[in-house]
Formats: structure tokens, C-alpha cells, sequence
């Protein structure tokens, strides 16, 4: 048998499934059991968050044999149909490679003719902010006022580019980017399925680096069960490119002791992995922005999974030197693009730090001045100027008031 990737083996295959987009399903399935279909759908949001797989999973219900509970059964001939894509009353549209107003006109013209099977013909058109103007055009009429065998579902990742009239003549859903812990679920998941060990802290890097996308988590799970069998905080890292949080900690802990040695020391042993310098920066910002919220408002992440590590971070810091950091942080970020070398830009944004910690400039003013001692005899007549050996300054001005001198080499 040929490999199938995670993200295709995996995808969900009913409502139950689905991860993350609690509120669209549920007024999926409550449109469906109360029979209240609306003619077009508009699902965006960015890559990877199921836009695509809700489509189809919805196709599946409106055409299912044994629909059960809102739910395509996934076993009549219609769910089995539409997975292997051989379903005839089901068409997928690439917007992006079929743009041309002909390919619209072609759609609508085969539009009229009734289903062959199932109670709907439904046209899921993916992408579809890619149809030209004149496609949108061709299009618009049909779309508001369909026949009633006809469903269609719009898939985009930038709605933006939709035309308004499009956009007022369907019901829009919009879909959230998945949070670290949906993913790090459905991670653990597949992987006990699959009976490959794993490590629940390399779990957390990879759906960090999947910035929100479950099929992007996927694809970089992928990517580590290839590198290696076992997946390991050590193996994702250099296969990432990135670290932990336990350097991070260890880094906000020197910058709290004000100790640049092992500052920079640290850093030297994090070059030593070829991180990415620009990723461990957007870290640092991020538990600087969570270090602040942990000390504004504490009770809004009790129910963190990193809960422990803030608690201990917090009470190093106060909450000035923390805003002083973050905004150190963010606008040192371009020092890394400029820099001779991304460790150097990273190296003088700690040390940037470390230089303007509200802390070390108190305890250089409160410094106490050093005596110094002075050889000269005139200095320290001045320094001393209760010793008859000078003349006040007043007595001066006093006696130049009194016996003016007055040059006439003007006249």
C-alpha cells in the first residue's frame, strides 16, 4: 500500500470530528435537523483550519443515505462516493486554475439539470476569491436565486477580495485559527493511534510552529516521523530550528540576575543548536506579553499548561521592566535582517536589555561619589573658598563698581 500523509488519512469525516469550529458545526447541524438549508455558504479563514473538509462533510449530510443525528454516516453509497470523489452530483471547483468566465458559463448551463442520486447537486468552489470579475459577474445571478436541487459552498482564504454583492447573497462562516493545545490534542491522538512515541513538550513546538493550522501541524508531524521514529523535544528542535522554553527561562533569568557573562554565555550554547534567532525572539515576546498579563490580571491564565513556568518567571520582574522588554524585543527584531550576524542582532538585543534595566540605572545613581585628591594649589584654594588666600568674587565685582576702568582708545 502507498503512504498517505497524516493530514489526508486523518481528515475528519463527520460534525463529530472536526476540531476547533465548535459554532460552525453546531449551526450546521442545527440547520440540517430543522431542515433550514440556505442556498450558498461562505466558509473563510486562513490555511489549514477545515474550511475544505467542512464543505465536504456537509455535502456528505445533505445527499446521506442514513443520515444519523446530523451526521453523514460515512457508509451508505453517497458518503462512500463523495470520499473517493466519484460522486457525480458532487463537483469541486478550483478557483484558482479555472478563473475564466467560459468555465463559469459552462458551470451554470449544466446547472438546471436535476440531481442523477441524491436530493442536491452541490458545487463546493475552493478558493474562490480567485474567479475574475466577469466570472463573479456570470456567476452572481445564479447564485442568488439558484434552483432548489442546487447548494453551493465557497471556500476562501481571503474574503476581502470577494465583491460585496457575492458576499450579501450567502451565509458566512468564519472559521477560527485553531489554539496550541487543539492541535497538541489531535497530535497525541493520531500518534497513539499510529503506536508512535512521543513526547507531549515536542508536541507543543510542532503545533507552535503550525501557527494555528492543524494541516500544517500535520505536515510537520509528517516531517518529524521521518526524521526520526520517536518524537522528541531534541529531534523537533533540530529539525525546527528552534528551542525550548527551558533556554528561554534560563535566558529571562540571567536578564533578571543582571548577569551578562552568563548572558551571553547561554546564547553561545543556543548558537550551538543553528536556531532560527528570529523564532526564539517572537518567543521571548510572547512570554513577555504572558508574564504581563500574569501580573495585571492573575487569574486569567489559571488554566494554563505553562501555568508554573509564568508563576515562577513573574516574580523576577516587575511589570515596568516587562513593558520595557517586550517594546526591546519587538523593535529589535529588524537588528537581526541588519546585523553582520542573527546571533550578534540577538546578542545586543539582550544586552539592550540588560543596559536599560530600570534596576542596574538605580544602582548607578545611588552610587556614592568617589574623593578624589587634588595636588594643585590653586584648585584647592577653589575647592576651598573659606581661606583668606583668594578674594571673594563679590569683592571683586564691588571694587570694579566703585574704581571703573575706562578705555578711550575708541575715541
Amino acid at each position: 500500500m502507498t503512504y498517505q500523509a497524516l493530514a489526508r488519512k486523518w481528515r475528519p469525516q463527520d460534525f463529530n470530528e472536526i476540531v476547533g469550529q465548535e459554532s460552525v458545526v453546531k449551526s450546521l447541524m442545527n440547520a440540517l435537523k430543522s431542515d433550514r438549508l440556505h442556498h450558498a455558504y461562505l466558509f473563510t479563514g486562513t490555511r489549514g483550519v477545515g474550511k475544505t473538509t467542512i464543505a465536504r462533510v456537509l455535502a456528505k449530510a445533505l445527499n446521506c443515505e442514513d443520515i444519523q443525528a446530523a451526521n453523514p454516516c460515512g457508509q451508505c453509497s453517497v458518503c462512500r462516493d463523495i470520499d473517493d470523489d466519484k460522486y457525480i452530483d458532487f463537483l469541486e471547483i478550483d478557483a484558482a486554475s479555472r478563473t475564466k468566465v467560459e468555465d463559469t458559463r459552462d458551470l451554470i448551463d449544466n446547472i438546471q439539470y436535476a440531481p442523477s442520486r441524491g436530493r442536491y447537486k452541490v458545487y463546493l468552489i475552493d478558493e474562490v476569491h480567485m474567479l475574475s470579475t466577469h466570472s463573479f459577474n456570470a456567476l452572481l445571478k445564479t447564485l442568488e436565486e439558484p434552483p432548489e436541487h442546487v447548494k453551493f459552498l465557497l471556500a476562501t482564504t481571503d474574503p476581502q477580495k470577494i465583491p460585496a454583492t457575492v458576499l450579501s447573497r450567502c451565509l458566512q462562516f468564519n472559521l477560527k485559527r485553531l489554539t496550541i493545545s487543539q492541535i497538541c490534542q489531535q497530535m497525541a491522538y493520531i500518534l497513539t493511534e499510529e503506536r508512535i512515541d512521543f513526547e507531549l513538550d515536542a508536541l507543543t513546538l510542532l503545533a507552535n510552529a503550525a501557527d494555528g493550522s492543524m494541516r500544517d501541524g500535520l505536515s510537520l508531524l509528517d516531517q518529524a516521523i521521518i526524521y526520526n521514529a520517536e518524537i522528541t523535544v531534541e529531534v523537533v528542535s533540530l529539525m525546527l530550528g528552534s528551542i525550548s522554553d527551558q533556554p528561554i527561562k534560563a535566558l529571562l533569568q540571567h536578564l533578571a540576575d543582571n548577569n551578562a557573562l552568563e548572558l551571553l554565555n547561554k546564547i553561545a550554547e543556543i548558537a550551538e543548536l543553528s536556531p532560527d534567532f528570529s523564532m526564539i525572539i517572537q518567543k521571548i515576546i510572547y512570554l513577555l506579553y504572558r508574564l504581563v498579563l500574569i501580573k495585571s490580571a492573575p487569574d486569567i491564565l489559571k488554566n494554563s499548561e505553562d501555568k508554573l513556568l509564568l508563576e515562577e518567571l513573574s516574580v523576577l520582574f516587575s511589570v515596568e521592566q516587562l513593558q520595557l522588554y517586550y517594546q526591546i524585543a519587538l523593535l529589535g527584531q529588524k537588528d537581526l535582517m541588519l546585523a553582520p550576524q542573527p546571533q550578534i542582532g540577538f546578542e545586543m538585543i539582550m544586552l539592550r536589555m540588560l543596559a536599560f534595566n530600570p534596576q542596574s540605572v538605580v544602582q548607578q545613581t545611588n552610587i556614592a561619589p568617589s574623593v578624589v585628591t587634588v595636588s594643585n594649589p590653586a584648585i584647592q584654594q577653589l575647592s576651598n573658598p573659606s581661606s583668606g588666600n583668594i578674594e571673594q568674587p563679590v569683592d571683586k565685582v564691588q571694587e570694579k563698581i566703585e574704581n571703573p576702568v575706562v578705555n578711550h582708545n575708541w575715541l
